[in-house]
């Protein structure tokens, strides 16, 4: 299942729904709870462990975040990857 995630910072009981496998794309303002001293980090350091995290390239740009202060573990896509991942999962569930 693909997980679009945008809001920040992410809901407890949204990320409690993922599960193993899923692939989670992180999205607007929710790229602002991915930085390294968030007080979410670890509890994303531990769900890198059994599904693959994502943010979009573009919306770190325009926030001026940069890839070394996000979390460990994040893939940095740009808009095809986020398209081939939509055709990979049967499945989309948004969370705004």
């Amino acid at each position: 299942m693909l997980h679009l995630i945008f809001h920040s910072p992410p809901d407890t009981a949204v990320l409690e729904r993922l599960a193993a496998g899923d692939d989670v794309v992180f999205l607007d303002s929710a790229v602002l709870g991915l930085l390294k001293k968030s007080r979410w980090a670890g509890h994303l350091n531990a769900l890198a462990a059994s599904c693959q995290l994502f943010v979009l390239a573009d919306d770190i740009k325009v926030r001026g975040i940069a890839e070394e202060d996000l979390v460990a573990g994040l893939v940095v896509l740009d808009y095809a990857g986020l398209v081939a991942l939509t055709v990979k999962n049967t499945t989309v569930q948004s969370w705004s």
